[in-house]
């Protein structure tokens, strides 16, 4: 059994270690192919929107073809696929390489929780899951800082190569250590089908492109019309089918939504933090990538001892005690975060993201286990695959929330430093003399050292603009942390009430 969860962690880790060496990597390889920013940005968008039209095909496909079969094929998938992105020529053939690393890459997250509650008894899925969970929290601590060291001494090919070991190892372990689930006779579902790739992909490709377009652009409103409509079609199709390819009925356990509901808010403040802390330290505090990645470690790696030690306190004691103390370490620090400022001390930056990972760490299997634990077995990777996607659009639309707000609020700081400056400020000239004077001493003439000077003194606003609407995005994002610690409270009251349930009938047959 533990072997067999070795396989999948292999599986895991080379996935998600891969999605984090691309992040810090976009602007090399834009200057690499003579690119665009908004050109290589598809390197990543690609991906998210392949990953997410197949995810709700993960359950199906499992049942179909087995899982086992399916998590080999995946993975010698992305295995490939990588090799074909470490060797594209062009950035068109670099984001159609991504696109086929999605489509494997997507299947290969969910199907791993299915394989995972396939060989795991009940009564140790928590830890097992927990022990899964090290991979998905490792890889993205080491990924930035392996990532720029990779560019600086090699190559950014070597950020796809770097996965083809860990990739065949992980299927030849796979085909060594895993058994074949039942097959199932399961029909597909093509208006589902149809009608959730319509829905994700037209959804995520609006929040991902609406800060770049405009939230009221025609393009982005036409994308939200048609995502809004296709996902009324898709819960009536769905509702009627027989055989569902998102099994919207898993909704009626009231467990398994609140599972849902909490995973999803637990992810926002998550992506808010992963998104926001790079932002800071390289724009405000001027970081390289390589230095943000270091300071960035003792979170990733706190998180993924924090993942066994949770998933075997669930096992134990239930979800509510360990989620609950993992939400308020992750809630109070965020909310921290909210404190920096331009000159923040980075040791105490260090510490507090640190404690942040251990929350992250403690709360977020425990409330997925408690789930996907109330779905019956025959409808786990049903369970799996709409978890899953529901969690990945949430991150995604938390980053677009997030991202809209941070701007508008540096727009607002501009406009109140620029407003608390009176044209007669006698500091401000002053300043603006000393810059001038010292530019003018390294040969720059009078007209140039006065524009470069002016330049300097917006550039100091724009960056305390920044720090200050970083600041208040922070503040915002521990508000869905916060809003979700009453909400873990109502698993104790479903048990209670459960347990009442199975103790009335004994004490009447008793007697």
């Amino acid at each position: 059994m533990w072997l067999a969860l070795c396989a999948v962690i292999l599986g895991t880790f080379v996935t998600v270690l891969n999605n984090s060496l691309i992040n810090v990597a976009i602007p090399q390889m834009t200057n690499v192919f003579g690119s665009t920013t908004d050109m290589m940005q598809w390197v990543l968008t690609g991906y998210s929107l392949a990953a997410a039209i197949v995810i709700p095909l993960s359950g199906f496909l499992g049942d179909r073809f087995g899982t086992k079969k399916l998590f080999i094929i995946a993975l010698a998938g992305f295995t490939i696929s990588s090799v074909l992105c470490g060797l594209a020529w062009s950035d068109i053939s670099l984001i159609a390489f991504r696109v086929l690393q999605g489509m494997s890459g997507g299947v290969l997250s969910p199907l791993s929780m299915t394989i995972i509650y396939g060989i795991v008894p009940k009564d140790k899925v928590g830890t097992a899951l927990g022990i899964w969970g090290i991979a998905s929290m490792a890889a993205p601590a080491i990924g930035p800082t392996v990532s720029g060291y990779l560019i600086d001494f090699l190559s950014w090919r070597w950020l796809f190569f770097i996965s083809v070991p860990f990739g065949i190892f992980a299927v030849t372990a796979g085909i060594f250590l895993l058994k074949e689930s039942p097959l199932k006779q399961a029909s597909f579902d093509i208006g589902g089908g149809i009608l959730s790739v319509i829905f994700f992909s037209t959804l995520l490709l609006a929040l991902g492109q609406g800060n770049k377009e405009g939230w009221t652009s025609f393009y982005i409103v036409g994308l939200l019309f048609v995502s809004f409509f296709s996902l009324l079609l898709l819960i009536w199709v769905e509702s009627g089918a027989e055989d569902p390819l998102l099994d919207l009925r898993l909704f009626k356990n009231p467990i398994f939504t609140l599972s849902v509901i909490c995973g999803g808010l637990v992810m926002a403040g998550l992506m808010g933090g992963s998104f926001l802390v790079p932002l800071y330290l390289q724009n405000v505090q001027g970081l390289t990538p390589i230095d943000t990645g270091i300071i960035m470690i003792p979170q990733g790696v706190l998180m993924a001892l924090m993942m066994p030690l949770s998933g075997r306190l669930f096992d134990k004691i239930g979800v509510a005690p360990v989620a609950i103390s993992g939400l308020l370490l992750m809630s109070t620090t965020t909310y921290e975060l909210q404190h920096l400022a331009i000159n923040t001390p980075i040791p105490w930056l260090t510490v507090l993201l640190a404690i942040r990972g251990m929350g992250i760490g403690l709360c977020m299997m425990p409330i997925t286990t408690a789930g996907m634990n109330s779905v019956p077995k025959e409808l786990i990777g049903r369970g799996s695959s709409l978890s899953n996607v529901l969690r990945q659009v949430a991150g995604t639309m938390s980053i677009a929330i997030f991202t809209t707000i941070m701007t508008n609020r540096q727009i607002f700081h501009v406009r109140n430093i620029a407003d608390g400056i009176p044209s007669d400020s006698f500091l401000a000239t002053q300043v603006l003399s000393q810059i001038s004077s010292a530019l003018a001493q390294m040969g720059t003439d009078a007209a140039t050292a006065t524009g470069g000077a002016s330049a300097v003194l917006v550039g100091i606003m724009q960056k305390e603009a920044l720090n200050s609407a970083i600041a208040d995005t922070f503040l915002i994002s521990a508000l869905p942390l916060f809003i979700c610690i009453p909400c873990v409270f109502l698993f104790i009251k479903r048990r209670t009430a459960k347990t009442k349930e199975k103790m009335v009938p004994a004490k009447e047959t008793a007697v």
